[in-house]
């Protein structure tokens, strides 16, 4: 099966990392995960910042290929992928031949609207599949926008600061 996932991945964090085992796991060994990262000028339009695309797309290896750390090493996937540049929310999902599409509960409507427009260009649809997002300890979505501000870590801890 081939399955398509994208996303900015800065910081990488659980919640992309469930985002991508889910991608993994429904690919299965003999599949392929194309994984679309937003580019530079695309990432740009966030509320944080956003590390280079080079940067971001090392990371996303590293893990994908368990070269970060001890734990991460536990999770090398033996299915086909690669990391293909964004520059907007739909990417080659528009036009390839692929069966499934995995998003979080923020990005599902991205994939309804890309399942339209496959649609009217007599593309067929592709499944959705969605990934519930991942609490921090707060009982709130771990983000990037989070951890960018301080708040929680990239496994959802809370920070706690000194006064």
């Amino acid at each position: 099966m081939k399955v398509m996932v994208g996303g900015t991945f800065d910081p990488l964090h659980d919640g992309h990392k469930r985002l991508l085992s889910r991608s993994f796991a429904l690919a299965g060994p003999d599949g392929e995960v194309v994984i679309g990262l937003t580019n530079d000028a695309f990432a740009s339009h966030k509320t944080h910042p956003i590390h280079p695309f080079a940067e971001r797309k090392s990371d996303l290896e590293q893990y994908i290929t368990g070269t970060i750390t001890a734990a991460a090493a536990e999770k090398k996937y033996a299915t086909r992928w690669e990391v293909e540049p964004l520059s907007d929310r739909f990417g080659s999902a528009l036009d390839a031949d692929f069966d499934a599409i995995v998003v979080s509960e923020e990005t599902l409507p991205v994939a309804v609207e890309i399942n339209k427009m496959r649609r009217a260009k007599n593309l067929r649809k592709v499944d959705i599949h969605q990934i519930t997002c991942v609490l921090a300890e707060d009982g709130r979505w771990i983000s990037s926008t989070r951890i960018w501000r301080g708040e929680i870590d990239t496994h959802g801890h809370l920070i706690r600061t000194q006064d």
